[in-house]
């Protein structure tokens, strides 16, 4: 089983994998909620493939000023 977009690839645009992890979570939830996603050609036949394909087309991105509650 291949699994697209590969971790590599995810990784060039977030190096976390927490984070990497974190944000698709979230994002897969409001894809859920809304139905509407931001890929034109989506490849992917689950929320979190959606999510993941944002992510690596640069429709998503994370904030570098962001702090964690607990930080």
């Amino acid at each position: 089983m291949i699994l697209e977009p590969s971790i590599d690839k995810l990784q060039t645009k977030i190096n976390s994998k927490y984070t990497l992890v974190t944000l698709a979570a979230k994002r897969a939830r409001q894809i859920q909620d809304t139905k509407m996603h931001q890929v034109e050609t989506p490849r992917a036949a689950t929320f979190v493939g959606l999510a993941l394909e944002e992510i690596l087309e640069e429709k998503l991105k994370v904030d570098p000023d962001y702090k964690m509650m607990n930080e």
